[in-house]
């Protein structure tokens, strides 16, 4: 595991953090960068047709190795982290032999992983854990992935007695940002199914995501100075505070709702006086209450401009990506194969339901199924974030089983 471990790690010290205001895609240059530097890894590997395309995404094939002809599958994941956290200068700190008990981040002393907060560290005993130093994000989402496909790249080319069919890699760009594969061209990725390595723990397959809208309130005051304000200045900062206040943030929040529950999330605010605008995420499994949700925004943003007389506030809501579960029931053998790679490891294999979204919901919407597949990742995109390098591992072995899946089932 140490060569996993080492890419790992160099994968982490690159900055790929996505920038949701910048008008490039990709949106930050590091994502070229760790492109690049993927790219040269794959080529080394005797990957010939390893490519990085005009917008940054990163392909290969893995030949196959078999007389007969079989169907391609896909291996994706994406190389931006969260704009939640800053990605800069990541110190990656690695703990052997994990003992048991509250990890303090050395980086920041405030910053303490408690066992009481991640029950599932009493299951990782002995087991070799990455965190942050406490001053950034990890970037296990989704570098852990990376490092995972990777690894099993290597493994493929260095043992051509695995069978296997031809195997496809994609490496995707601003998945954060909700636009991982809008330059991903299914016809010339040419696989019947796909999985993105982009999940928790181990032995779990996300067969259902959220749907997913983006609500952009805009609040549009008047300013002048204070001295002249009386009866003249709408104050938009105020209106903003009062349209959230008025959001039903206990029923409707994250940190209010759980399993199948849909949110509302304003997750930033920007502007002054004149102008404010927050962003706001919808999220709900049953797609159409996304509209409920939408209306809910639209109807308080007309009360609130009754009630302010002069102030316009514009809700443009966009969407993100949909639940997967519709699209991989129309190719039940993608978890299903999932399932039997997992078993083949050792694990006893979980569908789960995952309150968030990968590239496999847009891709599964696109009409490539699109299963997520865990990879170890714990606490994304926080500075408690931390991975596990078993955990890792046991991705790298499910990969290699369910190209050899393909291979003889499909």
């Amino acid at each position: 595991m140490n060569t996993l471990l080492d890419r790992f790690c160099r994968y982490v010290r690159i900055d790929t953090q996505a920038n949701e205001n910048a008008k490039t895609y990709p949106s930050s240059p590091g994502q070229l960068e760790l492109g690049r530097m993927l790219l040269a890894e794959l080529q080394s590997m005797g990957l010939r047709d390893a490519e990085q395309d005009q917008h940054g995404i990163v392909l290969a094939t893995i030949p196959s190795n078999l007389s007969k002809s079989v169907p391609t599958v896909a291996f994706v994941a994406h190389v931006d982290t969260s704009p939640e956290t800053s990605g800069k200068d990541v110190n990656p700190i690695v703990h052997r032999n994990y003992t048991g008990g509250d990890i303090q981040l050395p980086g920041d002393p405030t910053k303490v992983i408690r066992v009481a907060e991640n029950p599932e560290l009493k299951g990782l005993l002995g087991k070799t854990l990455i965190t942050t130093d406490g001053t950034t994000l990890l970037g296990a989402d989704d570098k852990a992935g990376i490092a995972v496909i990777m690894e099993a790249a290597q493994t493929l080319m260095a043992h051509p007695d695995i069978p296997h069919g031809p195997v496809r890699i994609c490496f995707t760009c601003d998945e954060e940002i909700g636009h991982g594969v809008d330059h991903v061209d299914l016809r010339k990725l040419g696989a019947v199914a796909a999985y993105t390595l982009d999940g928790a723990g181990t032995g779990e397959i996300d067969v259902e995501t959220f749907s997913a809208d983006l609500a952009v309130v805009t609040v549009t005051g008047i300013n002048i100075h204070p001295a002249l304000a009386n009866g003249k200045m709408v104050n938009a900062i105020r209106i903003a505070g009062a349209f959230l206040a008025r959001m039903p943030w206990q029923s409707l929040a994250p940190e209010a709702t759980e399993g199948r529950e849909g949110f509302l999330h304003p997750y930033r605010i920007d502007g002054g006086v004149a102008s404010t605008t927050l962003r706001i995420l919808l999220r709900d499994f049953d797609t159409p209450k996304l509209t409920d949700k939408a209306n809910l925004l639209r109807d308080l943003a007309r009360q609130l401009e009754k009630e302010h007389p002069g102030a316009k506030i514009d809700v443009q809501v966009s969407p993100q990506y949909r639940n997967m579960a519709e699209g991989l029931a129309k190719e039940p053998r993608a978890a299903a194969f999932a399932e039997e790679a997992i078993r083949r490891v050792g694990v006893e294999p979980k569908r789960t339901i995952v309150r968030g979204g990968t590239d496999g919901s847009r891709l599964t919407e696109l009409g490539l199924p699109t299963p997520n597949l865990s990879t170890g990742e714990h606490n994304f995109h926080s500075p408690l974030e931390f991975t596990c390098l078993e955990e890792m591992d046991m991705a790298v072995r499910v990969i290699v089983e369910l190209a050899r899946i393909w291979g003889e089932k499909a």
